[in-house]
């Protein structure tokens, strides 16, 4: 702290803020708070693995804007192959931190995917932006869309094969539910594989799928290349649906609560940063498709991330409910049913064999206190309540009230 910021805020002033806590402190008076001791990050370089996906944009933004300096971290993002290279790499602490699928962390909180350790969610990064994309090949046999689809399966009987990047994650559970919304059964009707999310165009232009579940930009990719069209995009299985997070292990968060808590402030604020405008849009865009980070043509992020869609048959439209990094502070508070839902599904489709405590799973796994004392410090609006409603595709309401019930209510299951 320099010698002004010293006259300017007197010993006294600090303990006294330091004793409020995170209510109600001006985030200035909190960064001189934090500087002035027992709040430092106690690491301050950190490692932040990433898959090259869209949505790893504000990891990269603090890092790139230099945000995080000003919460007194340094974050250093690792460039990862798959999301099985993540979760290894997080549980024996090669990474301090992930962009990461919200099931995966919750799937190795239990024990589902892999080595079992204690996890820990501190913010959501986006909602919406994916897609579930079908090849050319299907779509000129009529399978554009869902309904499409469950009819050539029912009348040409062979062998289908759909992909998705983790037997936990995201994607596998909005293939899911979207295959048995339209009265096919992912797990006895098909054969799903699991492929790293920049490997998909690939497989898919060799043949090695019928269709896919990832995130962008390796949907719009597919239009481009001419090789897959979009039947069907997530915000329209379940509209600002939680996607990725920033995960790491309860160990971490432990030990290094400052350090969390300064990481979460810094990512907050750079998803602000993006939300803010059609500039700082592209700007990300032309940021992320760098070879260092998602790899691709700047044509193939910015379309979508402004909500300018095409289906890859001619169909244009301008979707609202596009990827979102902030919107206000909606899109980033660490929801207990969010994490809840993924509970739910995993046990829908036989990856936990009984239920599971959901709340209080989602109690443990969840940060919800470091969560909003980064949100007072880069002054993040925060809900007044820590589930939500929902309403997905097939009119089914969730909102975290009986995880039981709801699990056990779908007609397709494992």
């Amino acid at each position: 702290m320099t010698d002004l910021l010293k006259t300017k805020l007197s010993r006294r002033s600090v303990l006294q803020t330091a004793a409020v806590g995170a209510v109600g402190v001006s985030p200035a008076l909190r960064a001189l708070v934090y500087a002035a001791g027992s709040d430092k990050p106690e690491k301050e370089e950190v490692k932040i693995g990433f898959i090259p996906l869209t949505d790893c944009a504000s990891v990269v933004m603090a890092s790139v804007l230099g945000i995080d300096k000003k919460y007194g971290v340094k974050i250093i993002p690792s460039k990862e192959s798959s999301w099985a290279s993540v979760r290894d790499k997080l549980v024996n602490g090669e990474l301090d931190f992930a962009h990461a699928l919200y099931g995966l962390v919750y799937g190795v909180h239990l024990g589902e995917s892999g080595p079992k350790k204690d996890m820990a969610v501190l913010m959501t990064l986006n909602n919406n932006g994916q897609a579930i994309t079908l090849s050319k090949k299907l779509a000129d046999k009529g399978a554009v869309d869902g309904p499409g689809l469950a009819k050539l399966m029912a009348a040409e009987k062979r062998e289908y094969t759909f992909a998705q990047t983790f037997p936990t994650g995201t994607h596998a559970m909005w293939l899911y539910y979207w295959m048995a919304a339209n009265g096919i059964n992912p797990l006895s009707d098909a054969k799903v594989i699991t492929v790293p999310p920049p490997q998909m165009v690939a497989n898919m232009r060799v043949g090695n799928m019928d269709g896919y579940c990832v995130g962008e930009p390796w949907n719009h990719r597919a239009i481009i290349d001419g090789i897959g069209i979009t039947a069907a995009t997530t915000q329209d299985i379940w509209k600002d649906h939680p996607e990725k997070v920033l995960g790491t292990t309860a160990e971490f968060v432990k030990k290094n609560p400052n350090t969390a808590r300064a990481v979460t402030a810094a990512i907050l604020e750079a998803s602000r940063w993006i939300d803010a405008g059609l500039a700082n849009k592209n700007k990300m865009a032309e940021t992320i498709a760098d070879k260092s980070y998602v790899n691709t043509s700047v044509d193939a992020i910015n379309q979508r991330i402004l909500g300018r869609y095409q289906n890859g048959l001619g169909k244009t439209w301008d979707d609202p409910n596009y990827m979102k990094f902030y919107n206000e502070g909606a899109v980033n508070f660490p929801y207990l049913s969010d994490g809840m839902w993924f509970l739910t599904q995993h046990k829908r489709w036989g990856l936990l064999k009984d239920h599971p405590d959901y709340l209080a799973v989602a109690k443990q796994i969840n940060q919800i206190d470091i969560y909003k004392q980064a949100a007072a410090a880069s002054n993040t609006p925060v809900p007044k309540s820590d589930m939500r409603s929902s309403k997905l595709m097939d009119g089914v309401v969730w909102d975290g009230k009986d995880p039981k019930k709801y699990a056990d209510s779908f007609k397709v299951h494992a």
